[in-house]
């Protein structure tokens, strides 16, 4: 069992997508478990046969616990057994017992291929539709009776509760420190008026794009922000995975990785954004778009405000945040003329990096942002 937030301690596994005797390969959807934060799809990370599945769907089941065997590729592993059920319990880290879900829940995965396109266009969490047709699956009725109903208060009040915890150990744990800048983007935003005016209208670039690709370029600069904090030091990361914070129709938010940012072009970057929105809001993630993230881009300029100072994810060790962009009276050639600028922030781990390589860091994200075609 996967862990999939920095204070998930127990996962239900839903259903299995593969069978002993089956061969696979890394990348693989293997299972499908669920969270507070919904229904994540669990990859797997080596290539060999599924030789044995240990735990029944239905079963709730600690962080750490083996799932099943597979015997890769020219090497025989000898069948384990299932681990024992006992739990810790009596202290504040103490876990859930394990407890079946009932088959009704079970059944309410079943989800046709056009009541799934409905529920991501309605951003319908298909993990909360209960389904009414044939077997217990969701419909396209079932998806639209849950957009005009009010999200399930239990499955929510947990998500927020986890939310709470990992915000709180994150302030508990990691001595946070704080710069910003503003960036003056009349270059970047006429820059992506000239680009938007000559696609057509599904592949125009949002400029939220253009910071989230700074963003990872300038990781090549500072590499150090570009870690997660594991065994007491911090873990430089060779790949940059930036994690994205996406807000859920029904309250709280996710912060799931787009791999490779530095890697992509805009247009890749565009699309990947796009789909990742929507499958965060239809409950379908994969198990990787999780826990891979190396730093974690909070963007919320589009609910009006101008400056952000986020709390860091852990175990990683940065968080930028941007606000909207606003006109403000800039100096250009010793006249003051109005210019479209944001506000940039930086919240990084002190026991990584200080405020000397943070600034560094902003500055590089401020530079890049005036060569937008070189993004």
């Amino acid at each position: 069992m996967p862990i999939l937030g920095a204070d998930m301690t127990a996962g239900t596994l839903v259903a299995w997508r593969k069978h002993p005797g089956d061969r696979v390969q890394r990348g693989d959807i293997v299972a499908e478990v669920e969270t507070e934060k919904g229904l994540i799809e669990i990859e797997i990370f080596v290539n060999g046969i599924i030789e044995k599945l240990l735990i029944e769907p239905g079963t709730t089941v600690p962080v750490g616990t083996a799932l099943a065997t597979i015997r890769e590729e020219g090497v025989a592993v000898p069948v384990a057994a299932p681990p024992a059920a006992a739990i810790p319990t009596g202290g504040p880290t103490a876990l859930a017992p394990a407890m079946p879900v009932p088959a009704a829940e079970m059944a309410r995965r079943r989800i046709s291929p056009a009541a799934r396109k409905l529920a991501a266009e309605l951003r319908v969490d298909v993990a909360t539709v209960r389904g009414t047709g044939a077997a217990g699956a969701i419909t396209r009725e079932d998806i639209e009776r849950t957009a005009a109903a009010p999200a399930g208060t239990d499955r929510w009040a947990r998500l927020r509760q986890t939310i709470a915890a990992a915000m709180t150990r994150s302030k508990r744990e990691i001595p946070h420190y704080y710069v910003g800048t503003t960036i003056e983007m009349h270059a970047a935003m006429t820059w992506l008026a000239q680009q938007n005016s000559q696609r057509p209208i599904s592949e125009r670039l949002l400029h939220s794009v253009l910071l989230i690709k700074a963003v990872a370029l300038a990781l090549r600069e500072i590499p150090e922000l570009n870690a997660v904090w594991a065994n007491g030091q911090a873990a430089p990361s060779q790949a940059v995975h930036v994690g994205v914070a996406i807000s859920l129709r029904q309250g709280g938010l996710v912060a799931p990785a787009l791999h490779d940012v530095d890697r992509q072009t805009l247009s890749e970057l565009m699309r990947n954004l796009r789909d990742l929105v929507q499958r965060v809001r239809a409950g379908s993630l994969r198990s990787s778009e999780l826990t891979d993230p190396t730093i974690t881009v909070t963007n919320i300029g589009e609910q009006g405000v101008e400056t952000v100072f986020g709390i860091i994810y852990p175990p990683q060790v940065a968080i930028v945040g941007f606000g909207k962009v606003v006109e403000r009276p800039w100096s250009v050639g010793g006249q003051i003329v109005p210019r479209p600028v944001l506000t940039a922030t930086l919240s990084a781990d002190h026991r990584v990096t200080d405020g000397h390589r943070g600034a560094r860091f902003l500055a590089a994200v401020d530079r890049l942002l005036q060569e937008p075609s070189r993004l």
